[in-house]
C-alpha cells in the first residue's frame, strides 16, 4: 500500500527582535572619580587692640570690586536653538552638578549615542536631560551632533510603512537605542535604522526628538 508523500508546513514568520546593548541608564561615580574640593578658610583672627597712647594703624584698603565683563567677554552660545537633541560620543560621560571640572560628578553614563536633551549653554557646558529626567552638566566634548533615539514606556515595532497596520520588520525592546534618519512635518513617524533593520517608528515610542521636529535626511 503507497503512502501519501508528506507534506512540510509552511513555516511561521516571526518578527526578529531586537534587545538593548549596554546600561540605559546612569551609573553613581566611584569614590577616586570624586574631585577632592578645597577646604575652605579659616576665618580671619580678631584684630589686637593697640596699645595705650600708640598711633592708629591705617586702615587696609578695601579690594576693588572686579569690574562687570564687557558683551566681548560674556559667554557665547552656540547659536543653536534650545532645547534640541544631541548624542553622547563615548561609552564614559560624566554628569556634573554644575558647569565646571571643579563642581563634582553625580552620574557616569555608560551608553554610547544615548540621546540627551540639551537645555542650557553655558561657555563648552551644556544643561542635558536623560530619559529618565535627571538633569546636569556635561562637556561640549562629549556629545556629538548624530541623532539617535532610544525606545521608552513599551516594546515598539518598527515598520516597514508609516502606517500603524504595515508590515512589521523588527520588535525593539524598551531600551533600544538606533538612529534617526529623517522626521517630516506635521508627520507622526520618523524613518529610522537599528543595526541591519530599517524602517519607521512613532515619535510618541522613543525619546529623542521634539513633539514636532523636522529632521532633515
Amino acid at each position: 500500500m503507497e503512502h501519501a508523500p508528506l507534506e512540510h508546513a509552511p513555516k511561521e514568520h516571526t518578527t526578529p527582535v531586537v534587545r538593548p546593548r549596554g546600561p540605559a541608564h546612569p551609573d553613581k561615580p566611584p569614590e577616586d572619580r570624586q574631585p577632592h574640593l578645597p577646604l575652605p578658610l579659616p576665618p580671619p583672627l580678631p584684630a589686637a587692640a593697640p596699645a595705650a597712647g600708640a598711633a592708629p594703624t591705617p586702615a587696609t584698603p578695601a579690594p576693588a570690586a572686579p569690574a562687570k565683563p564687557t558683551e566681548e567677554e560674556k559667554p557665547v552660545g552656540t547659536g543653536l536653538p534650545l532645547p534640541r537633541f544631541a548624542a553622547l560620543r563615548t561609552d564614559d560621560v560624566n554628569l556634573r552638578a554644575g558647569p565646571g571640572t571643579r563642581y563634582p560628578i553625580e552620574w557616569v553614563y555608560k551608553r554610547r549615542d544615548l540621546p540627551m536633551e540639551i537645555e542650557r549653554e553655558f561657555e563648552v557646558w551644556r544643561l542635558v536631560k536623560d530619559p529618565d529626567g535627571i538633569r546636569g552638566w556635561i562637556h561640549q566634548a562629549t556629545l556629538t551632533g548624530r541623532r539617535t533615539f532610544m525606545v521608552q514606556g513599551a516594546d515598539a515595532t518598527l515598520r516597514a510603512e508609516p502606517k500603524d497596520d504595515a508590515a512589521p520588520v523588527a520588535l525593539l525592546k524598551v531600551g533600544v537605542i538606533g538612529r534617526i534618519r529623517s522626521c517630516e512635518a506635521g508627520s507622526a513617524w520618523c524613518r529610522v535604522v537599528v543595526g541591519d533593520y530599517r524602517g519607521y517608528l512613532k515619535r510618541s515610542q522613543f525619546w529623542g526628538a521634539l513633539p514636532d521636529e523636522v529632521i532633515a535626511p
